[in-house]
């Protein structure tokens, strides 16, 4: 039985509220339904058999409908708006969307190679979970770069100059580490394809990426009155999402975990009884023990009660607005905090920044340093030697005159 345009808006209304989404986010996406279902109803065509096609129409007819009503264009994002609410429409609507698309041989043959690449990865090589996702997205880039040459048999034919012209491509925009990085991927993803006969020839020497040396970029850090600053700033946002920001910032600055180590942290974690806080170290899938400082249990707890959404999750950190699921970046939240309390690092504005700090503080109160990488959860002292070219005050301290430099001056 087909379903009325008002029967619809109340029913996405419903199933929205009962996901505990913001009554203004319901409304706008009752207002973005209503006005596809009068375009639709306007054109005599009927929700049950609209196609991805009719939504891009609708989108453009949307943006000049913008443009007539406000005098400019809307931002490059306005669109994403209305589409999230049509697409939430018309799941109600025809039950499963999107619709099952045709998968072409070319897409179902890189496909193929995505699931074989991927096991391979993940059982053989026992990579983390973080360097696999990293390796399948540049994966599915190569490939589809090179989709339309026939299939097994065009990438049979893959060429020196077609490793060329794409890494040439890749270039575009990034940074010397950044390329690096993708050499270093693509490398892995020609020798599985060469291991397993799909390329004949073995590609990987002719991956050309940029010559990096030994310790050569220093990473942005924060001092310590900079810390105390965007955590007092914090500390003043009593609301829910302030609470769990002060609790993340105060596992940032203590500890100096990684951003996946927060985000994966569950309730179980969490020993009270024992004043201990259990750490899983997302690169080297080790798992430490450290002590639960007061200042951690009290900012834990404060969002528990009194911040944290009720939901049957056992992550601890979840998304302040429906739906409801675990944190998965902390890098807008830290900039939006950074921002507030007008503190600009010298480069990057992630949550490393906080590691990088927690560091140096360290190593600035003579800690060994292979205690440094046990506390940041390194897998060898190497790994903890990069922070070293923090120190720069520390440096200077034991830098020697040049000669001559008296008189110069």
């Amino acid at each position: 039985m087909l379903k009325s345009h008002d029967e619809l808006i109340a029913e996405l209304s419903k199933s929205l509220t009962e996901q505990n989404y913001n009554p203004v986010v319901v409304a706008n996406h009752r207002l973005y339904a209503r006005a596809f279902l009068d375009y639709l109803a306007a054109r005599d065509m009927p929700v049950a058999t609209v196609t991805p096609s009719q939504i891009e129409q609708y989108i453009c007819h949307a943006v000049q409908r913008f443009r007539l009503r406000y005098g400019r264009s809307p931002s490059p994002r306005w669109h994403r708006l209305p589409h999230t609410a049509i697409c939430k429409l018309l799941r109600l609507a025809q039950g499963t969307w999107p619709p099952a698309a045709e998968i072409d041989p070319d897409a179902a043959f890189r496909h193929a190679i995505y699931h074989e690449y991927e096991a391979w990865l993940r059982d053989e090589r026992g990579l983390a979970d973080a360097t696999i996702d990293a390796l399948l997205r540049e994966a599915r880039r190569f490939l589809e770069s090179q989709s339309g040459r026939g299939g097994a048999d065009g990438l049979r034919a893959l060429s020196v100059r077609d490793i060329d012209l794409y890494m040439d491509m890749r270039a575009r925009g990034l940074r010397r580490i950044s390329l690096a990085k993708v050499a270093a991927w693509l490398r892995s993803l020609l020798r599985h394809l060469h291991r397993t006969g799909r390329i004949p020839t073995d590609l990987t020497p002719h991956v050309i990426g940029p010559m990096l040396y030994v310790y050569e970029d220093i990473p942005s850090t924060l001092d310590g009155s900079q810390i105390a600053m965007v955590l007092a700033v914090t500390r003043k946002d009593r609301s829910p999402r302030g609470l769990r920001d002060y609790a993340i910032l105060q596992l940032l600055a203590t500890y100096g975990l990684r951003q996946g180590e927060i985000c994966k942290l569950r309730l179980d974690d969490v020993d009270w009884r024992a004043e201990s806080l259990r750490i899983r170290h997302t690169k080297t899938s080790a798992c430490s023990c450290m002590p639960l400082l007061t200042p951690i249990g009290e900012a834990l707890l404060d969002y528990l009660r009194l911040g944290r959404p009720r939901v049957d999750r056992r992550e601890v950190f979840i998304r302040s607005f429906a739906p409801y699921t675990c944190m998965k970046n902390l890098y807008g939240m830290v900039q939006r905090r950074l921002s507030a309390a007008g503190v600009t690092p010298p480069g990057k504005r992630g949550p490393h920044v906080f590691r990088h700090a927690r560091a140096v503080e360290l190593l600035r109160a003579s800690v060994p340093q292979k205690i440094i990488g046990d506390v940041l959860g390194h897998r060898s002292t190497a790994s903890t030697n990069a922070y070293l070219k923090l120190a720069i005050e520390d440096l200077r301290t034991v830098a020697l005159d040049v000669p001559g430099s008296a008189v110069l001056s």
